[in-house]
């Protein structure tokens, strides 16, 4: 039997960092801080659905939390001269007050630009999951979306694995699109992987997408 292992946590320590980074963190406050890391990760992701968020990571210490939000579409999110970041700031904080976690003095919210949202696969996977969602063929919305991404020369290969009740069937089934290679065992191969749903008034479908960008090594590092 094989054992299916998640792209991203297979290279933690090796090509890849963790999503939250704690420097100097109070020991006894492990539960609550990594309880308050995942919940606002969840919130955020709910809440930042369709701006084309990559990835949400945290930074935190002694007196500081930072959040570092991903974003192919950072100037939806900031606004006009700075109110939607403001806003947000605003909103996070009441949202761990609420939780009743315990709020750092200084909080710090940063929006970076995802320079090429073609080779992200979290990106991508959103590109498919609103295509479905606005009931185009699937097999289209697969084939253009792959198309665009191998447009890109970063991107040496990618698949694209959908599951669900595709084109409004009574039945479940699955459908894979692939181009190029996916090397999966390569720790040095970097491949970035997401999921997302496509949410229907008949059930979820299920997105998966992996890219492959090449390999990385120490001197590159």
């Amino acid at each position: 039997m094989t054992h299916v292992v998640h792209p991203y946590s297979h290279r933690l320590g090796i090509i890849r960092d963790w999503k939250s980074r704690w420097f100097a963190a109070d020991r006894k406050k492990y539960r609550e801080f990594l309880k308050c890391d995942l919940s606002l990760r969840e919130h955020l992701e709910k809440k930042l659905r369709g701006f084309h968020v990559s990835a949400i990571e945290t930074e935190r210490g002694e007196k500081k939390l930072r959040i570092i939000i991903k974003t192919a579409r950072p100037g939806l999110i900031i606004g006009k001269s700075g109110e939607g970041a403001d806003r947000l700031r605003k909103e996070i904080v009441l949202f761990i007050k609420g939780l009743k976690f315990s709020l750092p003095p200084e909080l710090k919210v940063d929006i970076e630009e995802v320079r090429s949202p073609e080779s992200n696969a979290a990106i991508v996977a959103q590109m498919v999951a609103d295509g479905i969602e606005k009931r185009m063929p699937f097999r289209r919305v697969m084939k253009q979306t792959i198309d665009k991404v191998m447009a890109n020369r970063q991107v040496l290969g990618v698949k694209v694995y959908l599951t669900g009740r595709l084109g409004g069937a009574e039945m479940g089934r699955e459908e894979e699109l692939k181009k190029g290679r996916i090397p999966l065992q390569t720790f040095r191969a970097d491949i970035d992987f997401a999921r997302e749903k496509a949410h229907m008034t008949y059930g979820v479908i299920g997105i998966k997408v992996w890219i492959y960008r090449g390999e990385i090594f120490e001197k590159e590092k």
